[in-house]
Parts: C-alpha cells; structure tokens; sequence
C-alpha cells in the first residue's frame, strides 16, 4: 500500500551546482532546474539552431548601443530565478554579471525561448517562472506558427503585456528602448 502523501525532494541551485561537480550531469547533459526538479530538456533541432545563431547575431550587433546597457547576449547560459531555479533560455540579454555568479533576474534586461517542439512547455512552466522572478521582457519565438510573443510588465506572476507579431511586423521591444527587429530577420 502506498502512503497517503509522497514528500518530493526539491534541489536547491547549490545542490544543483555540487550534482554537477561531483559529474553526476555530464558536460553535454541538456538539463535545467524547474522548481527544484531537474528537468532534461529536448535536443535542439536545425531551425531552433538556426534561429538561436540568427537572433545571435542580430542583438549582438546592437547589445551595446541600446539604452540601459550595456548589454551581453548569452546563449543557452543559466540564470538563477531563486533558490530552486535556474533555467537555461536559448538568449538572455544581460547586463554584465561578475565572473564569480550566474545573472539573476535582476541582470536580465531580455530573456528568449526558441520554441519549434517546446510551446507548451515554454508557455506553461517557463513563462510563468520567469514573471514570477520579474524577469522585465520575454519573447517566445513560435517557429511552426512563424510568430513572436512578447510578454511584458510581471505583475501577480503573469505578464500585464502581451503582444503577438508575425511576418512583415517589426517587433519593437517593451522594455529596451531603441531595440526593434523585422520579424523576418528573426524567423529568417
């Protein structure tokens, strides 16, 4: 017989952090941590890439130009939300961080999620952790719907704004004045 109620473990980032110290996650494990579970995360497919080196680009072209940088464009690098957060977005547009810590939200001007097979996940788990930390703008760019959701203003852990772009749009940032991008160029 099972007991009536199962206590879960939640890993705080600092266990997090000794797991892969001590190689229990090998270098190339795809994994992040969501509400102090580890959570493996889908392989990246040619179009995600593909956009991720695309989106590269293009805002690190102008990372040191906008208003409030300078800004640093990391590529599918951590940031901590909390004690049991840290999840690991395809682009985070971070102002610089010491060498000795992980951005926190804070730090995070912009985060972006990539999302070819992932919608619903980015949507549902991540989206609501990221507004829940403050995390000021996210964009999900949805590849099968050749569309880019933006979302700012967190407010009661949900994002005030919402904002739905597609082709022949130029999405122009909530939250970073002067950033502004054709969608064309980010679907490519």
């Amino acid at each position: 017989m099972l007991p009536a109620e199962v206590t879960k473990h939640r890993f705080t980032v600092e266990e997090y952090h000794k797991m892969g110290e001590a190689g229990i996650f090998g270098e190339d494990d795809r994994v992040e941590l969501i509400d102090g579970e580890v959570v493996e995360m889908n392989p990246i497919g040619p179009r995600h890439a593909r956009c991720v080196r695309r989106l590269n680009t293009l805002l690190g072209r102008l990372a040191g130009r906008l208003a409030g940088g300078p800004y640093e464009v990391d590529v599918q690098n951590p940031v901590v939300l909390g004690e049991y957060g840290e999840p690991q977005p395809d682009l985070a547009l971070v102002r610089e961080v010491p060498a000795v810590r992980l951005p926190a939200p804070e730090d995070v001007a912009l985060i972006i999620e990539i999302s070819d097979t992932t919608l619903s996940y980015d949507k549902n788990v991540k989206l609501p952790r990221y507004a829940r930390a403050g995390i000021p703008e996210v964009w999900i760019v949805d590849l099968q719907n050749e569309t880019v959701e933006v979302y700012a203003s967190p407010e009661g852990g949900r994002y005030a704004v919402v904002r739905r772009y597609g082709r022949g749009d130029e999405l122009r940032s909530e939250t970073v004045p002067g950033l502004a991008l054709p969608v064309e160029e980010i679907l490519g």
